[in-house]
């Protein structure tokens, strides 16, 4: 579903991606993780080209993300992003959020929309908030509203930019649970997080990334095991992110 093959990308002088290469089936969930400017943020937004890159090839459902000639917003359209602070429209309800981008972008009728909408936030806890505004709802009901929305597009895949870090604690679960649900359904799913928790409940792979660089790709089993043959950058990082 997901193809990135030697990707470079440069900030200036400054490279930030180096020679990432990775892939993600129909129906696979893997979790990026590392250390603050490991580069998997960047890494992630190239996938549906929110971020250029300079070198290398990403695919997505066989379309080629950096040829000139691909349509990026029919492309986006097929990729649900879920970022880290919610990217909600302020001044339109939660209903009217789930329902613009199904009539503007996809051409279905405002009583398509708002079927798919109030499907979709049933599904996610969230049908009696339909009409409020997105600064009237909790964080964490934010969240979950953006993953609705996202869903409304019908992706055949989902990416996830550190969807909890700016959550207060008692938030996290409701959102992770939401993910969760998606990960048991099939969703194929690219997530950049620290929640190990999450990694190893649902998670088939972990991507660890250091200095621009993938420097595991492995099963996650394989990737929680004491006994594995770890890198040593990924042994210290989990040693601190496991240590309490």
């Amino acid at each position: 579903m997901i193809e990135i093959k030697h990707v470079n990308k440069w900030y200036g002088s400054f490279q930030v991606l180096a020679d990432c290469t990775t892939s993600i089936a129909a129906g696979e969930v893997v979790v990026v993780c590392g250390p603050s400017g490991s580069g998997k943020s960047t890494l992630i937004k190239t996938v549906n080209a929110l971020e250029p890159f300079q070198e290398g090839e990403i695919t997505v459902n066989g379309v080629s993300v950096g040829d000139p000639a691909t349509d990026l917003p029919r492309l986006r359209s097929k990729v649900g992003m879920v970022f880290q602070h919610f990217e909600l429209f302020p001044h339109l309800s939660v209903l009217d959020n789930l329902t613009l981008a199904q009539v503007k972008v996809l051409g279905r009728s405002k009583d398509e929309a708002v079927v798919r909408a109030v499907k979709l936030l049933d599904r996610v806890g969230l049908r009696s908030q339909q009409d409020k505004f997105p600064g009237q709802l909790s964080g964490g009901q934010q969240q979950r509203v953006a993953i609705a929305r996202a869903l409304s597009m019908d992706p055949v895949a989902m990416l996830f930019d550190e969807p909890t870090s700016a959550l207060d604690p008692e938030m996290v679960n409701e959102v992770l649970d939401v993910m969760v649900d998606l990960a048991r359904e099939g969703m194929t799913m690219m997530v950049v997080t620290h929640e190990m928790g999450f990694a190893r409940k649902v998670a088939h792979r972990v991507v660890f990334m250091d200095g621009g660089r993938i420097i595991e790709d492995t099963g996650k089993d394989e990737f929680f095991d004491p006994a594995s043959q770890r890198s040593e950058r990924a042994r210290l990082f989990l040693s601190k992110i496991l240590q309490y």
